[in-house]
């Protein structure tokens, strides 16, 4: 990968991929260094990328990964044993908050962001590049490398917990809606 190929993916999408991972992590210094080691992995790869998805979704498909790689070494870390992480039945949950929720006076944003942790780790990835990110359907079944039909039921159930959340600490505000 030569120089200028690196900086069009990075002036091109180093804006999309910081705040996936800073929405995913809840920390701005961690998801910069993890975006850091996106666009190492990128370099490493590139050869290799053919091109089957956009090049939007493969950083984000590289992202998702090192998001995960960090979150699998901080709960190994965390317990100090060698017990089993389940994946598919316990939650990743980060304990710092988004920038946005220490800034942010929104109060409806901030809810949503609140209630967001009550979603399982792949509702929350679903809702992130699909509202946070605007990626599509199919955008976010590539980096995902799920069926769109996955993502499709991932999102609604997400959108129906994030509902009934809201409706249940905050009734007078308005519902979500799919885009």
């Amino acid at each position: 990968m030569d120089d200028s190929v690196f900086h069009h993916l990075y002036e091109t999408y180093h804006h999309d991929v910081f705040n996936f991972l800073t929405y995913l992590t809840k920390n701005r210094q961690l998801a910069e260094d993890l975006s850091h080691e996106v666009y190492v992995k990128a370099i490493r790869a590139y050869s290799s990328f053919e091109g089957r998805s956009s090049e939007k979704t493969w950083l984000f498909a590289i992202a998702k990964n090192v998001s995960i790689d960090y979150f699998r070494k901080m709960t190994v870390r965390n317990k100090h044993d060698a017990t089993f992480f389940d994946w598919e039945r316990d939650d990743l949950k980060s304990e710092f908050k988004t920038p946005e929720e220490m800034v942010m006076d929104n109060e409806e944003m901030s809810s949503v962001l609140e209630k967001l942790d009550s979603c399982t780790f792949d509702q929350r990835l679903v809702i992130i590049m699909r509202y946070f990110n605007d990626l599509s359907i199919t955008e976010t079944a590539q980096v995902l490398g799920w069926t769109e039909g996955k993502v499709k039921t991932t999102q609604h159930r997400a959108l129906n917990r994030l509902r009934t959340k809201l409706a249940t600490t905050e009734p007078e505000r308005g519902e979500l809606s799919e885009p």
